[in-house]
């Protein structure tokens, strides 16, 4: 194998692939990265068994062959490099690498010990504006569960209907929907799957991504294709939970709230609220405040009052500040958000409404 390719070409593409690595493995072949040299392409594959990422460039290819090197070493050395040719040589058990004045010889792994790249058939597709699903994953997928003991609240679920995008992730104590409008290929029935909301957000900003990006289903896949890249994840089976259930036809207060003063006094507030993370929401229809409020038995207590525009009952409800941050930080590309109430034990729900519509749904805590 011989193959002179551009650093900067390189640092690309392991940037690409190395998010396929695994890196607690008892099997040093998953560490590592794939690399078959052939007539003016590199191909570039990584897996840890519950994804798979192959991504191709151009280079100068005099002999072909395929090897495989520690993934970790060969991206540390390759940042560190000059924006010049890189030429690589070997590769059954030794390969060379120059670059400028630097060279280095890596010991490499048999590519007959490396997994087999998944063949997949997808059931269905959809090609989606990549910029805008980027967008939409940043606004819920901090509200995944990290529970591995319930993987269904580990995902997105994705649902295009009818020319519109939604969004759904829930952790069982809050829950954020997002929704938009794009159009796209006439679908003879919604296309519906659920993602690992880190592989979903993680997916998406790759270096590699193109302006659209397709996705697949088979019966245990989802498959993200882009440029030259292929991007496979196992796919989350079960029923996701039935989130319309959750959302009330109406509320008895509403509260319009400057985002960027909320933020700010959120921050003072919650200063105090060190060992207890709730903050208390008392509504004044008359006086149009909000007034924040957090105590703690150790440290004392703070006060704040916001003005805002209320609709309905006063009312009182004590939020996880932690929650709330989460909400406000997605949002926090829109100047107002609304705060709807049904009572002190019920969900208070946050919504925004522009290009993308954004839905977030909080338990409440005791006050």
């Amino acid at each position: 194998m011989k193959f002179t390719v551009s650093q900067s070409s390189l640092a690309q593409a392991l940037s690409v692939v190395s998010k396929g690595m695994a890196s607690n493995s008892t099997l040093p072949v998953l560490s590592g990265i794939y690399i078959k040299a052939e007539e003016g392409t590199l191909e570039f594959q990584t897996t840890n068994l519950t994804i798979s990422i192959r991504h191709k460039i151009a280079a100068n290819v005099e002999e072909p062959g395929t090897t495989v090197v520690s993934g970790k070493i060969l991206a540390n050395i390759v940042k560190t490099l000059p924006d010049a040719a890189v030429e690589f040589e070997g590769g059954e058990r030794v390969v060379s690498i120059s670059c400028d004045k630097s060279s280095f010889r890596l010991n490499t792994l048999d590519p007959v010990d490396f997994p087999e790249f998944p063949q997949f058939a997808l059931d269905q597709t959809i090609e989606l504006p990549s910029e805008l699903l980027s967008e939409m994953v940043d606004k819920v997928y901090k509200v995944t569960s990290k529970d591995t003991s319930r993987p269904i609240l580990s995902g997105i679920l994705l649902n295009v209907e009818e020319n519109t995008i939604r969004l759904v992730a829930t952790d069982s104590y809050r829950l954020a929907v997002c929704d938009s409008n794009v159009e796209t290929s006439t679908l003879e029935s919604a296309f519906q799957t659920i993602v690992p909301g880190n592989t979903f957000h993680d997916v998406l900003t790759l270096p590699s991504m193109t302006e659209k990006v397709l996705i697949g289903t088979t019966a245990s896949q989802v498959v993200f294709v882009f440029g030259n890249t292929t991007y496979i994840s196992r796919k989350i089976d079960g029923q996701f939970p039935n989130y319309r259930q959750l959302l009330p036809p109406s509320c008895n207060t509403s509260v319009k709230i400057n985002i960027p003063q909320f933020n700010a006094a959120l921050k003072r507030v919650s200063v105090i609220a060190l060992t207890n993370p709730s903050v208390r929401f008392d509504i004044d229809p008359d006086g149009k405040v909000m007034k924040l409020s957090a105590s703690s038995p150790d440290q004392g207590e703070s006060t704040e009052l916001l003005p805002v525009e209320v609709e309905g009952d006063g009312m009182s409800i004590a939020l996880n500040y932690h929650y709330v941050f989460d909400c406000v930080n997605a949002a926090s590309d829109e100047k107002e958000i609304t705060l709807e109430l049904q009572s002190t034990m019920q969900p208070g729900i946050f919504k925004s409404y522009s290009k993308i519509n954004y839905l977030y749904l909080l338990m409440p805590v005791r006050m």
